[in-house]
């Protein structure tokens, strides 16, 4: 399977939609505050993902333990471009590192974390492009919760009927109803700074 890298995404002018999976505690308070709080946790890295297909496999299509709701997290494109445009990938790259020892070096100091991971179908089928996954740390959560967040959305009703749909086998419907996604621009740098010219 190729590996390119592609960040798709549902975005305007000055935003751009991230998703992610909680519990209903996290969930309910997110979504009454109009932003994360407790007991969301500032402590510990937070993932957010720009693909719903890819969100959706990974929590199971709302099923798996703590995963059950999900949310779509409008933030500022601002935000977003200057989380990757500090973040380094998980992984060692040849094609981005000089060397294994000054990737370390790099990942040891990072704020931001970028992984790759196959993008998914409806149908569950991992596709020919990756899809991005962005980890947030401690460092810059801050800025993630209080000031690049615009609105929160509750898509778990959504993502509920999608699971029932794919469930009797009606995946072109299901389609139908997939939030929208393109191709998101990325500057050359920050390309191959996440490897997505190799």
């Amino acid at each position: 399977m190729p590996d390119h890298r592609e960040i798709r995404a549902d975005y305007d002018r000055t935003t751009i939609v991230v998703y992610q999976a909680y519990n209903d505690a996290i969930a309910d308070a997110a979504l009454a505050a109009g932003r994360f709080v407790p007991p969301f946790s500032l402590g510990r890295m937070t993932w957010i993902k720009p693909s719903f297909l890819w969100l959706m496999e990974r929590s199971g299509w709302a099923t798996k333990s703590n995963q059950e709701r999900i949310l779509a997290v409008r933030i500022t494109r601002a935000g977003w471009d200057q989380a990757l445009a500090a973040a380094v990938l998980t992984s060692f790259d040849p094609a981005v590192h000089r060397s294994a020892d000054a990737w370390r070096e790099q990942f040891a100091q990072a704020t931001v974390h970028v992984q790759w991971d196959p993008e998914r179908s409806i149908e569950g089928k991992k596709l020919d492009f990756r899809s991005i996954q962005v980890g947030l740390s401690r460092a810059v959560i801050h800025q993630y919760v209080s000031s690049w967040t615009q609105e929160i959305t509750d898509l778990t009703p959504l993502a509920t009927k999608l699971r029932e749909l794919r469930r009797a086998g009606k995946h072109s419907e299901a389609k139908r109803h997939l939030p929208p996604a393109r191709v998101y621009p990325t500057d050359a740098a920050t390309a191959a700074r996440l490897g997505m010219n190799s």
